[in-house]
């Protein structure tokens, strides 16, 4: 169901504000791919016609036709979110076996939580999907990560973490607090992270710039831990700290 490992999505709603909001969301989202938006069920219909899409997100009072109602016209539909600002759609929209249902104004918290039911309901092709992260990439002190493990997904801000380390097929990740294991390559993991913040610098070390204490040309000095340099990133991370 997948596309090159992301999630094709459909955003659907009469109202361009809240449309873009959910725009927004999917830009920030790296799991997610905006296939397209529309204001309205025909053009969505239309869509759904013409390339596969993996999700929907679906307004529910529109014209012309209720999302609910839309939804049943549909004999092979995506997963649905359905958004909308009336709680007495709520019973209609989990009947119709949606994933979940955003009550506007919707917040990015409450959208990745929505999303991360998605995920857990095998729209990912391997195991290692599964348990992919998803991130706000915003620049702010308070961006985030969530990250599954445990059987939920736990936010983690990206200013707490100081390093991850590859552990076979898990990671661990080292924060000013904490450390949490979890069920993915660190490749995968890599890449879903800001390059301006975090920098590979072994085949099993990720690291924090910006939590490195001291270096050499063998060892990075986070807090209390030493990390190896290996020889085939060396020159990408003195090219980094130039920067």
């Amino acid at each position: 169901m997948l596309h090159s490992n992301k999630i094709v999505c459909l955003a659907v709603d009469d109202e361009p504000p809240a449309l873009q909001v959910i725009e927004k969301y999917i830009a920030a989202t790296p799991v997610l791919q905006l296939a397209a938006t529309c204001n309205n069920a025909v053009d969505a219909l239309s869509i759904l016609q013409q390339q596969k899409v993996d999700l929907l997100f679906l307004d529910i009072q529109m014209p012309q036709i209720l999302g609910t109602d839309f939804m049943r016209t549909l004999s092979n539909p995506p997963k649905v979110i359905f958004t909308t600002a009336f709680r007495k759609y709520a019973v209609d929209g989990f009947e119709l076996d949606a994933v979940d249902y955003l009550l506007k104004p919707i917040s990015f918290e409450r959208f990745l939580k929505a999303v991360n039911k998605v995920m857990r309901l095998n729209i990912s092709t391997t195991s290692e999907n599964k348990e992919i992260t998803i991130v706000d990439k915003d620049n702010s002190a308070d961006a985030f990560i969530y990250l599954r493990a445990d059987r939920k997904s736990i936010k983690i801000l990206l200013n707490d973490i100081l390093f991850i380390e590859s552990l076979k097929d898990y990671i661990k990740v080292i924060t000013k607090e904490k450390t949490i294991i979890a069920k993915q390559s660190i490749s995968s993991f890599e890449e879903t992270l800001p390059a301006d913040k975090f920098l590979r610098v072994h085949r099993s070390f990720v690291i924090a710039i910006n939590k490195i204490d001291s270096f050499n040309q063998e060892l990075v000095q986070i807090s209390k831990y030493e990390i190896p340099i290996s020889r085939s990133y060396r020159h990408e991370f003195e090219k980094a700290l130039k920067k």
